[in-house]
């Protein structure tokens, strides 16, 4: 019921935009005006690949448009967790209750930008894909610039996705896959295929990384095995104020309660299916460290998960658990990055690892992570979250990790390569697009290198595309 009504209070404002907008209210960009852009996702939670995407987009965006051009809004729901984030752009905080924020914020832009991969399907919350629909509807309504960068879509509930081909049918959504794009199409949303934006993220340096794992116990010489779990089978979240009044009075549901008036799933079938999940991790872990001697640390880049990585140290008998709930994401980037292996199921602890070409597997709860292993050629290295047999093929696979690391980090070479060549195209759509909406805005002109589309690289970066370089020029 919370969900219907969220949805058809954000629906009314973005009618509200509209007839606003025709009545001569809201900002309007005009030429020699900075653009005015806001960065619309699930930011400030200490969810490390959340916060690396708009990071990133502000760079790479910043940098095609010319930072005079400009002035960037990031939304961010707790300003502590994202102090020192985004820089060079203002923040703004997104409550949990969000259209009236929505409603008061969008118009004093130019235009929205949907930063939040998860960003069109009913898995995690229909709330958050509420909020995603009604800053793009807002925008569109505006007559202003809504594009999705990097989002993807998946199953959604009936009257989600009724508001989502209603209200984004004048938005231009860049997919990070096609599967993404055949949703969409089907609500007759225009997209782009476009990919993750993380891959040009810079952390803090490897010596980092390495000296926390040192503290925590590393010798410096073994193998490092990083294992990132979660808890996959308390999706979605979802508000009920007969919960929260529960909780609020006499401290029901707390084991479930995410925030405010919103609770994970819950109950007897979900915790048994977690604990079946936790113990074939621990299990296959604890098998290969007795095979071969390892380092073993588990990696929260979620703070949601720092409760899944502690169960599993416990099985393993307590090993080092570093969560983003005291690493920020350059800090957590880099111990990610001083790993030797990794068994992630969180997709943005494979992504930003890969860039260092650490060989990954990956234990999948959705498309994400089965996507990029398909991508990356590395199918054999994919498990699911609920398979019976977890335990055994988890175990398979960092066997293969451990000995075939070198056909292993070549597919993620040049699986890297190719996302930073896809990630420039981006910018070239989000540059047409633009001057869709705002013919006088002062966009480049001529021939460009791909390259000049992405933001500054690191050594590491530009010693990668030296190895798989293809040449290539994309017209602005």
């Amino acid at each position: 019921m919370m969900d219907y009504i969220l949805e058809a209070w954000v629906s009314g404002n973005i009618e509200r935009a509209k007839a606003a907008w025709i009545l001569g209210k809201g900002e309007r960009w005009q030429p020699g005006k900075k653009l005015k852009l806001l960065f619309a996702g699930y930011n400030g939670t200490r969810n490390t690949g959340s916060d690396v995407r708009p990071q990133e987009t502000v760079r790479q965006l910043r940098h095609i448009l010319g930072a005079d051009n400009v002035k960037f809004s990031v939304m961010s729901q707790n300003f502590d967790l994202t102090r020192g984030y985004f820089e060079g752009a203002e923040q703004v905080h997104l409550p949990d209750i969000f259209p009236p924020f929505l409603a008061r914020e969008i118009p004093k832009h130019h235009g929205v930008i949907v930063v939040e991969g998860s960003a069109f399907k009913s898995k995690f919350a229909n709330a958050l894909t509420t909020m995603i629909i009604g800053s793009l509807g807002t925008a569109t309504a505006q007559n202003k610039l809504a594009v999705g960068y990097g989002s993807e879509a998946g199953q959604m509930d009936p009257s989600v996705a009724k508001m989502c081909g209603r209200y984004c049918k004048d938005a231009l959504i860049i997919t990070r896959n096609e599967e993404s794009r055949t949703v969409l199409r089907k609500l007759g949303v225009p997209t782009e295929l476009g990919t993750d934006t993380a891959w040009t993220f810079e952390p803090l340096p490897a010596v980092y990384g390495r000296k926390v794992l040192q503290d925590a116990g590393w010798d410096g010489k073994l193998p490092v095995l990083i294992v990132c779990p979660i808890n996959p089978f308390w999706w979605p979240v979802k508000p009920s104020l007969v919960k929260y009044a529960a909780h609020a009075i006499g401290g029901a549901y707390k084991d479930s309660h995410y925030r405010t008036l919103y609770f994970h799933k819950d109950g007897s079938e979900v915790e048994s299916a977690f604990e079946r999940y936790l113990t074939a991790v621990a299990k296959a872990v604890d098998a290969f460290r007795q095979r071969r001697r390892v380092f073993v640390a588990l990696a929260a880049t979620e703070q949601l998960d720092t409760r899944a990585c502690r169960r599993v140290s416990e099985k393993l008998g307590g090993v080092a658990v570093f969560s983003s709930e005291d690493h920020d994401m350059f800090q957590m980037v880099s111990i990610l990055r001083a790993g030797h292996l990794i068994a992630s199921s969180r997709f943005h602890g494979i992504v930003t690892s890969m860039p260092a070409l650490v060989p990954s597997a990956g234990i999948t709860m959705d498309e994400r992570i089965r996507n990029l292993m398909r991508e990356r050629g590395h199918e054999d290295l994919l498990m699911n979250v609920d398979d019976p047999d977890l335990e055994p093929k988890l175990l398979a696979a960092l066997e293969t990790l451990a000995t075939d690391g070198e056909r292993i980090a070549d597919g993620i070479g040049r699986t890297v390569v190719r996302n930073l060549k896809i990630m420039a195209r981006m910018g070239v759509y989000f540059e047409e697009e633009l001057r869709r909406r705002y013919p006088d805005f002062p966009t480049r002109k001529g021939q460009w290198s791909w390259e000049d589309y992405l933001p500054p690289l690191d050594e590491g970066l530009r010693r990668l595309i030296g190895m798989y370089r293809e040449s290539n020029k994309v017209s602005a």
